[in-house]
């Protein structure tokens, strides 16, 4: 091994730690523990100054051309569904159509749906209220109730776009991002019903909290019926899936089908998107809607400069050209998916965010992908969704959406920990399983 080499390689490990002590120990936005490690890494090579900063520029600015409209449009979809209901509508649908006596798979089914758009802390503490009255209706544990719920959005959270972590990740590896929503809905299905399955098993087996049933907070409008509901979420999906998959020849002659088939760009698609969420409901105030499109605006400003962070971390390390190096000094073919899947993994049981986790790893991994065998259209798709499945665990204690499902249902850490903590690292395995038998089939 190279002196450069394991100058770049104690670099890359000093500035993984940064990360994580500045993010999970003194509490420092991730864009500013990112651009430290930047520095770290860029002058610990020595690099010269000029060049690590035009580096994080070019990074930091490459990334947000590819994703800072998707991100927008997504945060702006998610908050207008909360506004109108639409996730309400959509989980009572669900809860009839599975029945009662299913309730808790009806809440990860909804999760799983509702969290398409929405991200999964919002996503929670929209149908936290509706979760605990359907508990105390039908008698079920509000521990297996709230664990379902949560274990449902947070499957979809960690592996499909619009949702930060995924979106950054395709953009910076280059995948397709209607391969990568269908793939990964096919990924997420397995790790929702592995939150579901372990959240019955345990949650059934510790006393049940005591709990009121909530009066659900009427609404100033009368709610859309399911069908508008539903379609803001599965026509965006639908058109971005057909673009990806339906193979067209650029001719004169199929210039209409073309033009029908752009419909199909995530950006086009999450556009219509909005447009069908705010038809869910009428009368519309321009007071309102004006706020609903700044809460969007203003969730994605501080999503999009971390997504740009990564982004210059990224054009660091590819600057160090540390995979050409580690290619010729580690058997990292014999790895595969697994390095991804197992770098993200500790990543995120270290610092505790999803996002920061598959963020940063897909810098680390993008130029190693040639010596890990995965540089191909299909070997960037699954490592994405191996990055995706790493991410799911550990969530504990160092992560914000373990204390909002703790707050919001009302369950003690020991809880939490037993039942939710447990559940992510099951998804976590049974996402990773499906990916590795999905690199057989594809």
């Amino acid at each position: 091994m190279d002196t450069f080499l394991i100058r770049v390689l104690v670099c890359l490990v000093a500035g993984i730690a940064v990360i994580v002590l500045l993010t999970a120990k003194f509490r420092v936005h991730a864009f500013f523990a990112l651009i430290i490690a930047c520095f770290l890494v860029g002058l610990g090579v020595q690099m010269p100054l000029t060049e690590v900063i035009n580096a994080i520029k070019d990074g930091f600015g490459n990334i947000l051309k590819s994703l800072g409209l998707l991100i927008v449009l997504g945060t702006t979809l998610g908050a207008i569904l909360e506004h109108t209901g639409c996730t309400k509508v959509m989980a009572n649908a669900i809860l009839n159509l599975v029945g009662q006596k299913r309730a808790a798979l009806a809440m990860s089914i909804t999760g799983l749906i509702v969290g398409l758009p929405i991200f999964c802390d919002s996503g929670y503490i929209v149908l936290s209220g509706l979760n605990k009255s359907i508990a105390a209706r039908t008698g079920i544990s509000v521990i297996v109730m709230a664990v379902s719920l949560a274990t449902g959005l947070y499957s979809v959270h960690c592996l499909i776009p619009p949702h930060p972590g995924a979106a950054a990740a395709a953009g910076t590896i280059g995948v397709d991002f209607g391969k990568l929503i269908v793939t990964g809905i096919v990924v997420a299905i397995p790790a929702m019903l592995a939150g579901y399955l372990w959240a019955g098993y345990a949650g059934a087996r510790l006393p049940k909290p005591d709990i009121e049933e909530e009066a659900l907070v009427a609404e100033s409008t009368a709610l859309p019926s399911a069908l508008k509901a539903f379609m803001p979420v599965v026509v965006p999906i639908l058109l971005i899936a057909i673009k990806s998959f339906f193979t067209v020849v650029h001719s004169a002659a199929n210039q209409w089908v073309t033009f029908l088939l752009s419909f199909g760009d995530p950006v086009i698609a999450l556009s219509i998107g909005v447009l069908l969420a705010f038809n869910a409901l009428r009368g519309w105030k321009r007071a309102t809607v004006s706020l609903l499109l700044q809460e969007g605006v203003e969730k994605a400003g501080g999503i999009l400069v971390i997504i740009g962070a990564g982004g210059a971390f990224g054009a660091i390390l590819a600057a160090t050209k540390i995979g050409s190096h580690l290619s010729g000094a580690l058997p990292l073919a014999a790895l595969g998916l697994f390095f991804p899947f197992l770098l993200t993994f500790v990543l995120k049981t270290a610092q505790g965010s999803s996002t920061v986790a598959i963020i940063t790893s897909s810098s680390i991994v993008l130029p190693l992908l040639a010596a890990l065998g995965l540089n191909t259209d299909k070997g960037h798709l699954l490592c994405v969704l191996a990055m995706g499945a790493g991410s799911m665990m550990i969530s504990h204690a160092n992560d914000a959406y373990f204390w909002v499902i703790a707050k919001f249902s009302g369950l003690e850490m020991k809880t939490m920990l037993k039942v939710y903590s447990v559940a992510t690292i099951f998804m976590g395995l049974t996402s990773f399983a499906i990916v590795y038998i999905l690199s057989y089939l594809l």
